[in-house]
């Protein structure tokens, strides 16, 4: 019994200091209660669902499996994210997984700024009509290149979260 008691406090630790690092951002409402299970739900205080579901792929890209989806009738229009502690998710894991929201935070916020649009221009350049006269330039082509970002992957698959 003993064990199990430190198993689960442990656990409740880690759920804390999960629970912490999101309300430090100051962007979630946590809508779990910190006693009985060690799960960390929370919603963004904006209340934007579609945010939810990006966190959650952000998360995937980086290992962790952090479920986002709608609440039933009369509450459709919260979206929830959770996290189960387990056994094996530890501290460290919990530090991990915080630093992995930030960054897949940031990399929201920077997706949802407009990137400056890149152009490539097809010019022709032709010969001065009279001496001291500049060449002529002329377009012949604009179009827009689409910019391409490279999100880094982590290697392996994170373990601890559902």
């Amino acid at each position: 019994m003993q064990g199990y008691k430190s198993v689960m406090k442990n656990c409740m630790e880690s759920a804390r200091t999960l629970r912490e690092g999101l309300e430090k951002t100051g962007r979630f409402t946590i809508i779990s209660k910190e006693e009985g299970v060690p799960l960390v739900a929370f919603t963004f205080k904006d209340g934007a669902g579609a945010q939810a579901f990006r966190l959650s792929s952000g998360l995937r890209r980086y290992g962790w499996i952090v479920p986002a989806y709608t609440m039933p009738a009369a509450l459709e229009h919260m979206t929830v994210l959770r996290v189960v502690v387990r056994e094996a998710f530890g501290r460290p894991r919990a530090e991990r997984c915080r630093s992995h929201g930030r960054m897949a935070l940031d990399e929201m916020d920077l997706a949802a700024r407009a990137p400056v649009p890149r152009v490539q221009l097809t010019i022709e350049l032709g010969p001065a009509r009279t001496a001291g006269e500049e060449a002529s330039i002329r377009v012949v082509k604009s179009e827009a290149v689409p910019v391409r970002k490279s999100v880094p992957l982590v290697a392996g698959k994170t373990k601890g979260v559902c």
